[in-house]
């Protein structure tokens, strides 16, 4: 195991981690949120694994700065198919730099095999519904962060990390992909109340997700489902190099999770105009310049 490359491949992960963050006019949920949807419902359409787990993560790489501009979009916007690839070829290329070469050209490839699929599990929906608790400590008030990530944001972002970590642990992308989509399918029924709620049901938690995560493995797909079974199994250690990537992935989004809510916390209106240019270039900027210094901005 080399995790070497981790801080080159943090920049990157943060981004994507923002699309729990983005939404658009279109759609309700976040952009992490529509992308989990659309990964299982082509999962559980009986679509090829890989295929799934290469396209949503691509896809999730270009989002870092295209936010909700997709093929979709651009297709409304009278584009070629052709056309929409490059432009979201442009958009993973800007910030993919930082994954492995060979990862990063199999993404890159399987972009155009993102699509919608039909009607997705009910549990997408409930686990975009259901927040996560944040961070909890046994005997210590809980700290509310607003607004709550849902548990749906949660894995499909550990499910992209553990692809693009994947190289780094020597282990295939499509496994931790499944087990970071599937590994909370416990709080469809389980509400969140973080590690602090996990040591009050002492004795009873193991038999508790157990059978709340069989139960909703048993209304999918038996094929995906039989799949999932054997993935989640690996959940259990940090040996195999998928079990790595999934673990990797999991502190990874956790931690930087919180780092955001430090980082907004603490933005500053220089910032915004100096270090991200608010007023950026262009012909109205010395304008713009005078309107703020008349104003006391």
């Amino acid at each position: 195991m080399s995790l070497s490359g981790l801080s080159a491949l943090r920049p990157l992960l943060a981004e994507i981690g923002d699309a729990k963050r983005l939404r658009v006019a279109a759609a309700s949920g976040s952009l992490a949120e529509l992308a989990f949807s659309r990964a299982w419902a082509r999962l559980a359409e009986g679509e090829d694994q890989s295929d799934v787990a290469l396209s949503e993560t691509a896809a999730a790489v270009a989002r870092a700065r295209l936010a909700g501009i997709d093929a979709g979009v651009l297709a409304q916007a009278g584009l070629t198919p052709q056309q929409s690839l490059e432009v979201l070829q442009r958009g993973f290329d800007e910030v993919g730099g930082c994954v492995e070469v060979d990862l990063r050209a199999r993404l890159r490839a399987a972009l155009p095999l993102v699509r919608e699929a039909d009607e997705p599990p009910e549990l997408t929906a409930v686990l975009a519904r259901q927040p996560r608790a944040g961070a909890t400590c046994p005997g210590v008030p809980r700290v509310i962060v607003e607004p709550p990530e849902s548990h749906a944001d949660h894995c499909f972002t550990v499910a992209a990390y553990a692809v693009l970590v994947s190289p780094l642990v020597g282990s295939d992308p499509v496994t931790p992909f499944l087990i970071g989509l599937a590994h909370h399918l416990h709080n469809v029924v389980l509400p969140d109340a973080g590690f602090a709620g996990e040591v009050l049901l002492g004795s009873h938690l193991l038999p508790v997700l157990a059978a709340l995560e069989a139960r909703e493995l048993a209304a999918l797909p038996a094929p995906l489902a039989d799949r999932l079974r054997e993935v989640l199994l690996l959940r259990a250690d940090a040996e195999a190099p998928a079990s790595q990537a999934f673990h990797a992935a999991d502190v990874l989004d956790r931690v930087l999770q919180v780092h955001h809510h430090a980082q907004a916390a603490a933005f500053t209106t220089a910032q915004a105009l100096d270090d991200l240019e608010l007023v950026h270039a262009g012909p109205v900027q010395g304008f713009h310049h005078r309107v703020l210094a008349a104003a006391g901005l």
